[in-house]
Formats: C-alpha cells, structure tokens, sequence
C-alpha cells in the first residue's frame, strides 16, 4: 500500500499533496519484471495518476493516462478509480539506457522528447471527460504539470521521483504536488514555489526519511488528511468472457481448433485466463 498526504497551507491558498507509492512501484516490478528505467518511467506515472484519482468525488469515478512518446519505452498506459486502486504497464518493461549527463536513469529517453500525454475521466456523465497535452520533456513531471495548466487551466508544481536498489526493487519512489486555489496571492504563490524547490530528490527522502519523517521535517505543525493508494487489477472472468463473445462463434472455435485453447493475459497483473473447447462451449451456452 502507498500513502497520499493532502493539506491546504499558506492562508488556506496552496493545496498540497505528498505521496508514497514505493510498494505500489514494487508490485508493479514484481508482475510486470521491470527493469529499473523501466521501473522509473512507470512509477512516475503511477504516482502523478495516484494524486490525480485522489481528487476523483464519486464512488463510481475513475480515469485512465496514456502516455505516448517516441521513447525507446513505448507507450506507458495507467488506470485508477476513487478507491484508489491503481494498476498500469509500460510496453517495453525491460528498457535499459545509459544513464543521463546527471547520472539518473535516463526518464526522459525511456518516454521520449515528443507525443502526448493523453487523459480520459469517467465522471459519471453523459460523456467521458478528455484532455491532452505535448510531452514536454519526457521526465513526466513536467510533462503533467504542463497537462494540468493547458488542459485543465490549473497551475501546477509537481516533483516526481522513483529510486531503485542494486537488486532492482525500490526503495523509495512518490512525489509532490501543489497547486494554488483560485484567487491564490502572487506571495503564497511563491512561497509555494520556494517550498517546491526541496524536493528535486523526492525518491531520496522518501527512503531516508518517509513521508512521516518529510512532515517533521519541512512541515512542522501542519495537519494533513491521510488516503491509502493501493495497486490492484480489476480484471476478472467474467469480464474476460464479455470480451471474448464480442469475437463471436467462429473466431472463438477456430482459435481453439488452431492452437488447442484460447489464452488471455492480463495487460496489468499476471493473471491468465485459459479457455478449452469445452469452456468455450460453456461460454456460448452449448453444453447441454
């Protein structure tokens, strides 16, 4: 399970958001194999995700991201609901680069320098809720904060870190996010900014300190509401088997006649769905 922090600070103007997602990056390693860049690139992404379905009001919300760069990563695809249950998958989980000229895990190369970021709300309204902006530089960061301001016209700071041990699992990875409220003055604003500039190794003090130890730290006094992101697939049989009578009887029987049973691999956790002659047989109700 991560943590999410939230708060409003200086006059009540400036939200502020502080996340943990290091199990959530760890599971994510775990059933998808990643490599450490790999592993960056999609913890990122899943903790700018994480605080954008914080902020989801309804059970029934949730939202998806797809990142779509000309990185060597390929496309990075997130989902989350109001629960915050996360999930999420990079194209290539085992990317490798050499590392950038600050001697990071090179973000920006795994994502790419040019696409979009693209963003799909279910609000419970007639339609879909959508937004989308140009990568800006690949280190997602910056390329959400930008979303934010020219999809959502909501200025926002955000710092973003995931932070890999030699053995390949994390050690610390989640962010910050602020961003003023309307009306916002031009001096809360920069103290905002002041704030923001102590956390460009976010990944750092997560594992040195934890979020707890961050909040004593630069925090002091400030009361904050506490949410448990969580990553967890909501894949399932029955789900699976609307899919597959969507294909239809004759695609269904000769997939099952050519490779002796039809097997269906979740994109985001490792679960498989195998189906023989018969359960397709139980599936188009011939089994009488």
């Amino acid at each position: 399970m991560g943590t999410i922090l939230k708060t409003l600070m200086f006059d009540q103007e400036i939200s502020v958001s502080l996340l943990d997602t290091t199990d959530i990056v760890n599971t994510a390693i775990e059933y998808h194999h990643l490599s450490p860049l790999s592993a960056a690139a999609l913890g990122r992404t899943m903790t700018a995700v994480a605080f954008m379905a914080s902020n989801l009001k309804n059970q029934s919300d949730n939202l998806s991201v797809t990142i779509n760069g000309d990185g060597v990563g390929g496309s990075i695809v997130v989902c989350a609901d109001s629960a915050l249950h996360i999930r999420g998958y990079i194209d290539q989980p085992n990317t490798e680069l050499p590392l950038n000229d600050k001697g990071k895990l090179d973000v920006a190369g795994c994502v790419g320098h040019r696409g979009r970021i693209s963003v799909v709300k279910n609000l419970g309204l007639k339609e879909p809720y959508t937004g989308s902006c140009n990568i800006i530089s690949g280190e997602i960061a910056e390329d959400f904060a930008a979303y934010y301001t020219y999809s959502e016209q909501q200025p926002t700071g955000m710092a973003l870190g995931v932070k890999v041990g030699v053995e390949g699992k994390c050690v610390g990875a989640g962010g910050i996010v602020l961003q003023p409220m309307p009306g916002a003055s031009d001096e809360n604003i920069t103290k905002a900014e002041t704030l923001l500039s102590n956390f460009g190794n976010i990944s750092s003090l997560i594992e040195t300190l934890g979020l707890d130890g961050i909040v004593e730290r630069f925090f002091e006094g400030v009361t904050f509401e506490r949410l448990t992101p969580v990553y967890r697939c909501n894949c399932s049989k029955d789900y699976v088997d609307r899919i597959l009578i969507t294909l239809g009887e004759k695609e269904l029987y000769e997939t099952v006649e050519k490779e002796g049973k039809i097997e269906v691999v979740c994109h985001f956790c490792p679960e498989k769905y195998t189906y023989l002659k018969k359960d397709v047989d139980i599936l188009l109700g011939k089994n009488d």
